[in-house]
């Protein structure tokens, strides 16, 4: 892990990517509802928020691998949107 601002940097771009993502779809398929979509775009936002608040926590023991643990619940919580918008 190379810093925490790295990590906050990395949850903003894969989540932000996934949002748009959400948009190109909507975009490129306007004459479907779009509920679906939105839903996928609440829990992005949901997910940003969860894990930027747990990087911000102080009372951590083990920073190394609060940190680690929080890159892997990124990559998981991820795939799941990703997999998500690819159903769309």
């Amino acid at each position: 892990m190379a810093s925490v601002k790295n990590l906050k940097k990395d949850i903003n771009y894969v989540l932000g990517d996934i949002i748009e993502a959400v948009y190109v779809w909507e975009l490129t398929n306007s004459d479907k509802e779009t509920k679906k979509s939105e839903a996928i775009i609440d829990e992005a936002i949901a997910v940003f928020d969860e894990l930027v608040e747990k990087v911000n926590q102080k009372d951590v023991e083990n920073k190394k691998k609060h940190f680690k643990a929080i890159n892997n619940e990124l990559e998981e919580k991820a795939s799941k949107l990703i997999e998500k918008v690819n159903k769309l």
